[in-house]
């Protein structure tokens, strides 16, 4: 936990709420300093700056650099660490204790935890303040900092625990160039007398806790070149006149409450490179380009997840310099613009999660920088256009959840000679999985929800990058292959709803990458046939396995003790098989478990005390099975009678009382 003071005025804090070890600190510099009568006069620290670098110190009680250490041994000031002074006045013009610290060897990541004292308002010379990237440091910004500092050009605290609002003071600094807060605990709004502003050029306060709207007070700021705004609470409309802002060239706004239409002012904004919206609330159409040859600067454009509506412009292939693209998770509708052809330049475009309709434009084939297209959950319909076989370098295709119809994989994606991540669920894919895959350096398949029969072919064991299989869904038949065990990379695997049978063992001996432990993370074996193999969990060290499905089998025989070296476990579901015997007591030592499905089996015995230790578990389903005995209490009792019920044997809270006898 950590307090956030609220700073008060410079003459208040030299008085009577002067702490008294600043006030020891001052009297031990003012000794050091009449016993240096012989230095030169234009050696000593100015008795302000000295004053106020002291009660600065005296405020931080950690200092993992050891730079403060120099504080104490000079009484000219500019000979300390972190410390610059003008060479005419001796006055302290900059306080440089960034976090980060480049050595010869490596960069250092310095700790310094305390207060950030408003006694730095003492050196009213100063021009800069760089005090970012140290986490322990709290406090606020001294309300009267607009009033005592009128050089400042710099301020960083970036990266900190400091709290408060800005104060309205700070838009007196008519010299600032850089106020840099970003990722610290600051809340309140922003005032309006950030406007003030005139020579700042990089705001950037993003990933604090800010509220209430964007001052339109901002678009006097014509030096601005880089505006983050972004990770706050921020509410209320864009600033209409934004476009004034003719230099700026990077503005995100990001993950905000903002609501309303985008501006048009916004078309204006000449120099732009970066425009981030996106996670908003923003509603209407996209209002640029409004003509041709406007933002031709225009790099990376982020609009996903708003409620923006209306067709994509066809003035967007003016764009010439746009390299990423991303207007998912909207309400646009219509075709796709098949003057997007234009942007040579576009590497990454994602386009999912709208209501586009029509077939994908032929002129998608002439974006031969494209490594990435994601047009996913629209309307498209088929057939893809056989120019997609120009994209040489497509890396991730995601056509995912359309009106497709593809009866099978077309030959201008089985051409495509870079993919690797390769997103066709819903396809309406038939036959079986295509041989194709066995060319390509395939990382990740998502063939989910189609048609698709047969048997998971042999060959897959030979995709040595694959670490993401989903072919759930489906009609595949016959058992899992032995190859399976050599995919040492895989992460997931889900083969849930098909009808797959025999073992399940193959997936618990995948070979492992580490000496330790495998890669493989998510487990979804659910809805099949699968009759054996039970007995193979655990058994190699799987540590990193967080989800476990084997729901709705055959399986039978009873839970292995190896289980609880599945430690990393979040969530498992064995419910609806054939699953028998006592139930390991190991259980209780998956600490992270906050799901536990085990109903509908044939389970016997009583409730291992050792579940009490489950201490994050969310949901618990024991029911249908043979248990008996009291349910042991503690967290247990507090689970609905549905965790418990249909277990004739079973007494206790949440059921009914045990007799004397249980």
């Amino acid at each position: 936990m950590f307090l956030c003071f609220h700073s008060q005025n410079s003459k208040d804090l030299i008085s009577r709420n002067t702490m008294k070890i600043e006030l020891l600190w001052v009297v031990l510099f003012t000794i050091l300093t009449i016993g240096e009568g012989r230095r030169s006069t234009s050696n000593a620290c100015d008795s302000n700056d000295l004053k106020g670098l002291t009660i600065f110190k005296s405020r931080i009680h950690v200092d993992t650099s050891g730079r403060l250490d120099s504080w104490s041994n000079e009484t000219s000031c500019c000979k300390w660490k972190g410390i610059s002074c003008d060479n005419r006045t001796g006055r302290v013009t900059e306080i440089n204790l960034p976090g980060l610290i480049t050595t010869e060897d490596a960069p250092i990541q310095a700790e310094m935890k305390g207060l950030l004292s408003p006694s730095i308002t003492l050196l009213s010379s100063l021009e800069v303040i760089d005090l970012g990237e140290l986490a322990g440091l709290s406090g606020t910004i001294p309300t009267s900092i607009g009033f005592h500092l009128p050089n400042l050009r710099k301020l960083v605290l970036y990266g900190n625990r400091v709290c408060g609002s800005i104060p309205e003071s700070i838009g007196k600094l008519s010299n600032l160039e850089e106020l840099v807060l970003h990722e610290n605990r600051f809340s309140g709004s922003l005032p309006p007398s950030l406007g003030n502003l005139k020579n700042l050029n990089r705001l950037l306060v993003q990933s604090n806790q800010f509220v209430g709207s964007i001052p339109d007070s901002f678009s006097n700021l014509t030096n601005l070149v880089h505006l983050d705004l972004s990770s706050n609470s921020l509410t209320g409309h864009l600033p209409q006149r934004i476009g004034q802002l003719q230099v700026l060239k990077e503005l995100d706004l990001s993950s905000n409450l903002l609501v309303g239409e985008i501006p048009p002012s916004m078309a204006n904004l000449t120099a732009i490179s970066v425009i981030s919206l996106d996670t908003n609330h923003l509603e209407g159409p996209i209002p640029f380009p409004s003509s041709f040859a406007q933002m031709y600067s225009l790099k990376i454009l982020r609009l996903q997840s708003n409620h923006l509506t209306g067709k994509i412009p066809s003035t967007f292939g003016e764009l010439v310099s746009l390299q990423r693209l991303s207007l998912a998770d909207n309400k646009l509708e219509g075709a796709i613009p098949s003057s997007l052809g234009n942007l040579s330049a576009l590497s990454e475009l994602y386009l999912s999660g709208n209501r586009f309709s029509g077939q994908i434009p032929k002129s998608i084939g002439q974006l031969s920088q494209l490594i990435l297209l994601n047009v996913s959950h629209n309307l498209i319909q088929g057939p893809l256009p056989s120019e997609m076989s120009s994209l040489r370098n497509i890396d991730t295709l995601d056509l995912s959840f359309n009106r497709l119809s593809l009866s099978s994989i077309p030959k201008c994606v089985a051409e495509l000679p870079t993919i690797s991540r390769i997103y066709m669920a819903g396809c309406g894919i038939q036959g079986e999985v295509p041989e194709f895959l066995h060319k390509t350096p395939i990382q990740e398949v998502d063939l989910s929800d189609n048609n698709l029969t047969g048997s998971i072919p042999t060959w897959l064991g030979n995709l040595s990058r694959l670490y993401i299989l989903n072919l759930s869904k489906n009609s595949l038949v016959s058992k899992i292959p032995d190859s399976i065990t050599n995919l040492d990379q895989l992460v997931v695997i889900d083969l849930h709803a098909n009808k797959l049978a025999g073992s399940i063992s193959q997936v618990f001996q995948i070979k492992q990458t580490f000496p330790f432990e495998s890669s493989l993370t998510y487990v979804d074996l659910s809805d099949n046939s699968f009759s054996s193999g039970i007995e193979q969990i655990g058994v190699r060290p799987q540590h990193g396995i967080k989800f476990l499905n084997l729901s709705s089998n055959m399986l039978q025989g009873k839970l292995p003790t190896s289980i609880q070296r599945l430690e990393s476990l979040e969530s498992m579901d064995l419910s609806t098989n054939k699953l028998g015997f006592n139930l390991p007591e190991g259980l209780g030592n998956l600490s992270k478990l906050e799901t536990l499905n085990l109903q509908k089996n044939r389970f016997n015995g009583s409730i291992p005390n050792g579940f009490l230790k489950l201490r994050k578990l969310k949901k618990l389903g024991l029911s249908d099975n043979l248990l008996v005995g009291k349910i042991p209490g503690g967290k247990l009792s507090d689970f609905p009678k549905s965790s418990y019920s249909k277990n004739k044997g079973l007494c206790g809270k949440p059921l009914k009382p045990c007799n004397k006898h249980t």
